[in-house]
């Protein structure tokens, strides 16, 4: 395995946990929570699987593939739903970008 390729992904899921839990804690403060509980949920759930991922590759576990797959699918789904509000709310667009980051990231790891 290429660790310039798995140092990539490390810094890729912590930069990306850090815009979820950051673009969660946003919504939390926005006027309409009501339109921003899929993104709340979204971010959260990515940023688990960014720190698990993150983990699992710091360790070396043989585990990390699927937990790539799992983290490459959890980014693509909350950049989708932050795309949604990106042009609205700064906090989603950047999480967005960075879930975008760390899906091409995992994917390039596991391909």
């Amino acid at each position: 395995m290429n660790p310039q390729l798995i140092q990539e992904c490390i810094d890729a899921c912590l930069a990306c946990l850090a815009a979820c839990e950051h673009c969660a804690s946003a919504c939390l403060d926005e006027p309409d929570i009501d339109m921003m509980r899929g993104c709340i949920r979204l971010d959260r759930d990515c940023a688990d699987a960014c720190a698990f991922t993150a983990r699992l590759l710091m360790r070396g576990s043989a585990l990390h593939p699927r937990a790539c797959a799992l983290c490459a699918e959890a980014c693509a789904a909350c950049a989708e739903e932050c795309e949604k509000h990106a042009a609205h709310h700064d906090h989603c667009r950047r999480c967005a970008e960075a879930c975008r980051a760390c899906e091409a990231a995992c994917r390039r790891l596991v391909a």
